[in-house]
């Protein structure tokens, strides 16, 4: 009985997800956010093509298939093939500045109203939506067992939504200090996140009660990356933690000693290393174990955008209209493309395109020549 329900459990896992290696379909790349590339950033670009939206762009992409799908203040969403071509665009009641979670051919994707919609994936066409009390900033997450999917939101109104995937149903609220800025980090059954309350919380999925909390900073407005029940998190006081969130233990902290500038992007994770940029402009590699500076690098402008990486490089976005790839064992510049344009979220890499959106309302796409 015990392996039966394993293999179910493993079975409904892989048909949520059921994507490529090449797809990114929420957007740090997995659950629990990681920020890595499965496959190889371009190491040589130039630009592919350039969509115009009728806003700024200060989200990030998600794509899968022939499909990328971005959130624009002008409050459409759009989905264009990697050609650049529309496909269909839905308009929503305000501005979209949160990324979006495709799931089992399904988008999920919420707007300033505090409204989320799930839409099909393939036409665009509305299947629900779901009110929260406030805006939402974060994309979806999600998690499934042997009888459903559930959803996990953070929003504005303070609360954490726990939402069915397949109807839109609310099925438990939890309530935070302050408001929740970022897309919620899921390991096991746990939600992990931080407020601006300045703590971490640890949230049980199944029944939406507390874990445990962690005290981290004044605010916390980026992801959190989870590995082995840990969490890597950046802060508004400018610093960089690690937190045992079973233990409820901050590990190591590590915070600039010449400008203490918050991290508003999420952290990357490639193998020791941990990666994440600053609005200082520089980007920090640290002993992920430690808290070790490895090396820095300034970007040349501060830096919003969450970093992503593959094994040997890093991809990183500012907001001087940058885009740049720096070597991952030393911080080396491999290239760097100016945009001309803020970029405020963070980029995706699919099928060998990088695609990412700037302020002048332009989605974007760099691959190699």
């Amino acid at each position: 009985m015990k392996k039966i329900k394993i293999s179910i459990l493993f079975y409904v896992l892989f048909s949520a997800w059921n994507v490529s290696a090449t797809d990114w379909p929420n957007f740090r790349g997995g659950q629990q956010l990681p920020g890595i590339i499965k496959g190889k950033i371009p190491t040589k670009v130039e630009l592919k093509w350039a969509f115009k939206t009728g806003g700024e762009i200060k989200s990030s992409p998600v794509m899968q298939g022939n499909s990328i799908i971005m959130g624009s203040t002008d409050g459409f969403v759009y989905c264009l093939d990697l050609q650049g071509n529309l496909l269909w665009k839905f308009e929503t009641d305000n501005a979209i500045e949160a990324p979006a979670l495709i799931l089992n051919n399904t988008v999920y994707i919420g707007n300033l109203s505090g409204m989320l919609y799930a839409l099909q994936l393939n036409t665009g066409k509305l299947l629900w939506k779901y009110e929260t009390g406030n805006q939402i900033m974060g994309a979806p997450n999600w998690w499934s067992d042997d009888k459903k999917t559930y959803l996990v939101l953070g929003s504005y109104d303070y609360f954490l939504h726990g939402i069915d995937a397949s109807d839109g149903k609310g099925l438990w609220k939890y309530e935070s200090q302050n408001y929740l800025n970022a897309t919620v980090a899921v390991e096991n059954n746990f939600a992990v996140f931080g407020g601006c309350d300045g703590l971490l919380h640890v949230v049980d999925i199944l029944s939406g009660k507390a874990v445990s909390t962690v005290e981290v900073a004044t605010y916390v407005a980026g992801s959190a990356v989870l590995e082995k029940e840990k969490a890597f998190v950046g802060d508004y006081d400018g610093r960089l933690s690690c937190v045992d969130y079973k233990k409820k233990t901050v590990l190591w902290s590590f915070q600039s000693a010449e400008r203490q500038l918050p991290f508003i992007g999420s952290p990357s994770i490639q193998g020791e290393k941990l990666i994440a940029g600053s609005r200082d402009r520089f980007i920090y590699c640290l002993n992920k174990n430690s808290g070790e500076l490895i090396w820095k690098k300034d970007s040349g402008g501060n830096v919003d955008a969450s970093v992503l990486a593959d094994k040997n490089n890093v991809l990183v976005a500012n907001m001087r209209g940058d885009l740049m790839l720096l070597n991952l064992e030393n911080g080396r510049e491999i290239w760097n493309f100016e945009l001309g344009s803020p970029i405020i979220g963070g980029p995706g890499v699919s099928n060998d395109k990088i695609i990412v959106g700037a302020q002048d309302g332009n989605i974007y796409c760099l691959g190699a020549p």
